[in-house]
């Protein structure tokens, strides 16, 4: 009898244990899959919440008031009439046609929709090009920080458009005194290519 009643039972007292096993290791390893998850979707949200909150507001809420580009030191800045998605377009055409190739691009515009919050245009453009990061490395390692030099898009009250950029002499000025006169002589280089890349992205 005892040898009749040992199958069941064993086979029970496995499917037992590994139940009880599998159980174990879903409520062990769950609470931290489910928080790494919610980490990967918050920190987005937050960052961007943080930056919004930043912004002035207007009496709509979930209107932030942007101020437009001005002119400043080292920067150029440059109205046009094309509309935002146009001159975004348009600024990509001409840095392949120069070329420079688009390295990074960002914005908080398409991010912000997800928090109910409407923002104006706003693209950051990171354009440089392998042949002046092989020139400037070896001058000096910090200023390759500076790589890629930015492009900055912005939409105007209007729908019109304003494209702005710092200029490359004016980005690298605080390393020429470690590199020498060769990345002065590198930055008007790129000076010459940024201003033509802007000169055919905004033409008419």
């Amino acid at each position: 009898m005892a040898g009749v009643m040992q199958g069941p039972v064993k086979t029970a007292e496995r499917s037992f244990v590994g139940a009880d096993h599998a159980g174990f290791m879903r409520r062990k390893q769950s609470p931290h899959v489910t928080f790494a998850r919610q980490v990967q979707m918050e920190k987005p949200m937050r960052a961007l919440a943080f930056v919004v909150a930043l912004l002035p507001l207007s009496a709509d809420a979930d209107t932030p008031q942007v101020q437009p580009m001005t002119d400043r030191e080292g920067w150029r800045v440059i109205d046009t009439p094309k509309p935002y998605a146009e001159m975004i377009d348009a600024l990509k055409a001409a840095t392949k046609a120069n070329k420079m190739g688009v390295v990074t691009e960002a914005g908080p515009t398409d991010a912000a929709k997800a928090l109910g919050i409407t923002l104006p245009g706003n693209r950051v453009i990171g354009v440089f090009a392998p042949q002046f990061a092989v020139r400037v490395l070896p001058l000096s390692t910090a200023a390759m920080i500076e790589a890629p030099i930015r492009f900055y898009v912005t939409e105007d009250a209007d729908g019109s458009s304003t494209l702005a950029w710092k200029t490359p002499s004016f980005v690298f000025a605080p390393y020429v005194a470690e590199a020498g006169p060769e990345l002065a002589a590198i930055a008007a280089e790129l000076d010459a290519r940024f201003e033509a890349i802007a000169t055919d992205a905004t033409a008419k």
